[in-house]
Order: structure tokens, then C-alpha cells, then sequence
């Protein structure tokens, strides 16, 4: 995924160093689709492009969705320190790197990471300050049903994922927000007010805040 970027404004980010915006789900989940259109419709946020060992899927691309690296070349970056956080997901490797995410924080924008729930628990222990985001499917028959949909899944690597998101779901009680997707658009109004809420937070707004303060402390003409 790609932010299509956008000039701080009105419902922007505010001044000073963007937040961490951790978002997981099981596969099938529907978070893929959420954060795409956060990152085409909210301004000033980038997405974090992982590092992963896997082949490329269908319309995948190296730089855009995945930095797509052997494992020779990822050992190599973690060994370096370069990963914010890392992990080993169904046979295949993920890391975020360290240096991206501080640039763009740095820059005042805020970073999306698409991680699943044994990065954010490295996030969140690296970052108290990042946010942590968990998409729901309703039920499990849903999320099956759309992991078949995809039609991309053979059958023992459908169950692979059921399994895993079992597992993933026992960890969503670790999370700051929790969006069902049984709406779609309703879950992306869910999560874009998120977003605007971490906005609004006070030490966001700490110095638009002593500026207008300021002016209410000069005396009146």
C-alpha cells in the first residue's frame, strides 16, 4: 500500500513528531481494504512498507507493498538493527524498518503499520506512545467465507490461516481500539475517527495550544 500523501490541514496532523499507528487483523479481516482508503481519503500519513521474505502476490509490488528481500538480505537488516520490530508469520519473515518510520514521524506525519500481533507486541514495547488498532471480523464463518472468496488460498493453507486467527483474536483484548468490520464503510468511519482522535490529543496540540494561549494572555488594545 502506498499513501498517495496530502498537505497537513483541517483534520491533518498537528505540529511536532507523528504518531505510531499499529493496525492487525486476522487475514481476511478486511484491514488491507480499511487502510487503503485511510491512507487515499485522511492526509499526512504514510504507510510503512514491511520487509518480508515471501514471493510477491497478484499486483504486488517491490517498494509499493512489500520491500521483497531474501532471507540472506533480512538476516543481514536485522542484525544491523534496521527493524523497528520483526517477526516470523506462517513460514515467512516481517520486519519494519527503524530509520522509515522515525523520518516520516519526524516530519510530523503519522505512520500506519500493518503488522501482525507479534510485531505490535514488540511495538509496544519499544513505543508506549503508539496506538494500537485491532479489525474484528464478525464471526468466524465471515472470515472464512472471505478467506474463500479470495480464491487464492488452497485448502490446507485456508486452514493455516483459520488457525492462526485464533490466535491472533486472543490478543485483541491487548489493543487501544477495537472496529468490527461488519460494515465496511461504517468500520472505515470507526477507524478514520481513530485517527482524528489521536490527532486531537493534548500533547499533539500542545503548541498550537501556547500559541493561541498566548494570545489570550496579551492584553486587549
Amino acid at each position: 500500500m502506498a499513501s498517495p500523501g496530502g498537505a497537513a490541514s483541517a483534520g491533518g496532523a498537528a505540529s511536532g513528531a507523528g504518531s505510531l499507528l499499529v493496525v492487525s487483523a486476522p487475514s481476511g479481516a478486511g484491514k488491507t481494504t480499511l487502510c487503503k482508503r485511510l491512507l487515499a481519503e485522511v492526509p499526512a500519513i504514510e504507510f510503512s512498507v514491511s520487509h518480508t521474505t515471501r514471493a510477491a502476490r497478484a499486483g504486488e509490488r517491490d517498494g509499493v507493498d512489500y520491500h521483497f528481500v531474501g532471507e540472506g538480505e533480512f538476516a543481514a537488516l536485522r542484525a544491523e538493527g534496521a527493524f523497528l520490530e520483526w517477526a516470523l508469520v506462517a513460514g515467512h519473515l516481517y520486519g519494519t524498518s527503524a530509520a522509515a518510520v522515525r523520518a516520516a514521524q519526524g516530519r510530523g506525519r503519522d505512520v500506519l503499520l500493518d503488522i501482525d500481533t507479534q510485531g505490535a507486541a514488540s511495538v509496544r514495547r519499544l513505543d508506549p506512545g503508539a496506538v494500537h488498532i485491532f479489525i474484528l471480523p464478525p464471526d468466524p464463518e465471515a472470515l472464512r467465507a472471505r478467506l474463500e472468496g479470495r480464491g487464492s488460498e488452497a485448502p490446507d493453507a485456508l486452514e493455516r490461516r483459520l488457525g492462526l486467527a485464533r490466535g491472533e483474536m486472543d490478543q485483541a483484548h491487548l489493543y487501544d481500539y477495537l472496529i468490527v468490520n461488519d460494515d465496511l464503510d461504517e468500520a472505515y468511519e470507526r477507524l478514520r475517527a481513530v485517527v482524528l482522535a489521536v490527532r486531537s490529543r493534548r500533547e499533539r496540540q500542545a503548541g498550537r495550544l501556547e500559541a493561541i494561549a498566548a494570545r489570550f494572555r496579551q492584553p486587549e488594545a
